[in-house]
């Protein structure tokens, strides 16, 4: 049964941040109900991490994470440490193992872990109501909410909706919507850690390397990352191309090193007097459609040993520098994150209270805060919740 109104706080979002903001208020013993038009909570959580729940990282820190604030995001992440997020799932259950770079998945499925979410929720006291659409927001002195013909009041409202990435999980931009008829300034939205396209010329001349993936360090302006990177049908993915994403915008080039873990002038240097053909070598450390397709055929066909020292100087800027202009990105519909958001400038970073609207919080992806792949995302929104929970006023301290 509801708890009778008015409520000390409203979420807005069943999400990851909606639903860890709320077991934590109603475990201080706060009133607080929770609205989301999904019929099932936690969607996007359900989905993340391959279905397995990436759910932090143990490398979390503020370099990890895109704001036009850099230090926005230090106070709640010195709140809520990785291992404060382990401590809690573990308690309720869920087992874990650690993956390359410090990347925590869960050993039960991401849909174990948002069960857990909202099993807690109902056990402390929260009144979850999904499948609601919100019909009208109004406030501040109380908030009123009006979803699926039921009427809330609260002191407080929370804005946990996330962004428009992943509409097929239920994502819509009404975060962005709502802090707009608030009066908050937006960040210019925009999908991040998405799959890049290649305009016609690129993707028929890599078209033959669609399905192969191989490690690269990829670059745009003075942002870097070596992770693997993916030859799709349309362009380019994988997990360098995805962080690179984030911060790439419209008309920029990106750079990229196929060899990070090596040079190619040391392998030459080591095979001097070897009648072998380039492409050859290459070949070696290298998938070979891509040495036929970043070489012109007269350097790929000269023997080592002829080459001169422009010649090296040419195939070592190939392997290592190639440079695109990506002629866009796969959109908010493979977008794992949206980048961008409420602008932090009048946000607290201690309680995530609006300075000119009383009563309103925004937390989460709807907040102009943006992490990498690998777990950041979720630790932030479990940090932002916790700190946000932890500010609200009523129920017992």
């Amino acid at each position: 049964m509801p708890t009778p109104a008015p409520y000390d706080a409203i979420i807005l979002g069943a999400g990851a941040s909606g639903l860890f903001c709320a077991q934590r208020a109603a475990g201080r013993g706060l009133r607080v109900a929770v609205i989301d038009h999904a019929d099932k909570p936690a969607r996007k959580v359900r989905i993340s991490g391959g279905g397995m729940g990436n759910f932090t990282n143990l490398h979390a820190s503020s370099a990890n994470y895109l704001c036009a604030n850099p230090h926005f995001v230090k106070s709640a992440l010195a709140r809520l440490s990785p291992w404060d997020v382990i401590d809690f799932l573990t308690r309720l259950g869920v087992t874990y193992e650690e993956r390359e770079h410090g990347q925590l998945f869960t050993l039960t499925g991401a849909g174990h872990l948002a069960g857990i979410l909202v099993d807690r929720c109902r056990k402390l006291g929260a009144y979850l109501l999904t499948g609601r659409k919100i019909e009208s927001v109004d406030g501040p002195g109380p908030f009123r909410v009006v979803a699926g013909g039921e009427s809330l009041e609260a002191a407080a409202l929370v804005l946990a909706l996330g962004g428009p990435s992943w509409p097929q999980a239920g994502a819509t931009d009404l975060g962005f919507r709502l802090a707009r008829r608030f009066g908050l300034a937006l960040v210019n939205p925009r999908p991040g850690l998405v799959p890049m396209t290649l305009g016609p010329a690129d993707r028929e001349r890599f078209a033959p390397l669609a399905g192969n993936a191989l490690p690269v360090t990829i670059e745009c302006g003075p942002v870097r990352f070596t992770d693997p990177l993916l030859f799709t049908h349309r362009g380019i993915s994988g997990p360098a191309v995805l962080q690179i994403s984030s911060y790439w915008r419209e008309g920029e080039p990106v750079t990229i090193d196929f060899l990070p873990q090596g040079r190619v002038a040391d392998l030459m240097e080591g095979n001097r007097s070897s009648s072998m053909l380039l492409r050859t070598l290459l070949g070696r450390a290298l998938p070979k459609r891509l040495v036929q397709t970043l070489l012109p055929e007269a350097l790929a066909s000269a023997e080592v040993r002829r080459l001169d020292r422009r010649q090296v100087e040419e195939a070592a800027g190939l392997v290592h520098g190639l440079t695109i202009t990506p002629s866009g990105t796969e959109g908010y519909a493979k977008a794992e994150v949206t980048v961008g958001g409420v602008d932090t400038a009048n946000i607290s970073s201690k309680t995530f209270a609006c300075a000119n609207v009383p009563g309103l919080h925004v937390i989460g992806e709807t907040l102009d805060v943006t992490g990498h792949l690998g777990g950041f995302n979720l630790h932030w929104a479990f940090a932002s919740a916790a700190a946000c929970a932890d500010a609200l006023p009523g129920g017992n301290g």
